[in-house]
């Protein structure tokens, strides 16, 4: 369990903080970057739950709010096993493997999409929309940070399949996707 009596530590002052392991890097680092944009997804998906209340979608967005604390540690373990242990937190495939599942049964009770949809409907689908475009972010800005460090394939793979989990959900919550809304190109002009 985790402990925190403090919750400043000025270690962080001179612009650094630290990873796993004990290892600093620059809190610009495009690791740091990945970990606060999947942080900024977790919070938005918190917007999400509370717009939901008690039902089975809000179950679903806390077991993945708890799997983006467990990202967001696998992202702050250097190194280039991403075997999980005890003491080391890595994203799984059965983690990826429930989000598909997930997102099949939410999607076999939608009609097939014939045009895009603008983020909207119900108040808790557009909070669901703003949580699926903040997770695409923590996906590019985690694909970015693999470019220069090694990182869990399969906490790659998660956020891919986060956003399109949201995205279906969405639909899912906004009566089944008849409150979505449709993109009339060039509609406005």
């Amino acid at each position: 369990m985790v402990k925190l009596n403090k919750i400043y530590t000025r270690t962080g002052d001179d612009g650094t903080t630290g990873l796993v392991g004990g290892s600093r890097v620059a809190k610009s680092d495009a690791r740091m970057a990945a970990i606060g944009d999947v942080d900024e997804a977790n919070s938005a998906i918190g917007i999400a739950v509370a717009a939901l209340g008690k039902s089975a979608f809000a179950d679903m967005l806390r077991r993945i709010q708890n799997d983006l604390f467990d990202l967001g540690a696998d992202l702050a373990t250097p190194g280039e096993d991403f075997t999980p242990s005890e003491m080391t937190l890595r994203i799984v495939a059965d983690q990826v493997v429930r989000l598909e599942t997930e997102i099949d049964q939410m999607n076999a009770a939608l009609e097939p999409l014939r045009s895009f949809i603008l983020p909207g409907g119900s108040q808790a689908a557009a909070a669901i929309h703003l949580a699926r475009a903040i997770a695409r972010r923590a996906e590019r800005t985690a694909v970015g940070a693999a470019e220069g460090v090694s990182l869990n394939p399969q906490a790659l793979t998660y956020l891919n399949r986060l956003s399109d989990h949201l995205f279906v959900m969405a639909r899912a919550v906004n009566a089944a996707g008849e409150g979505d809304i449709l993109w009339v190109p060039g509609g406005s002009r």
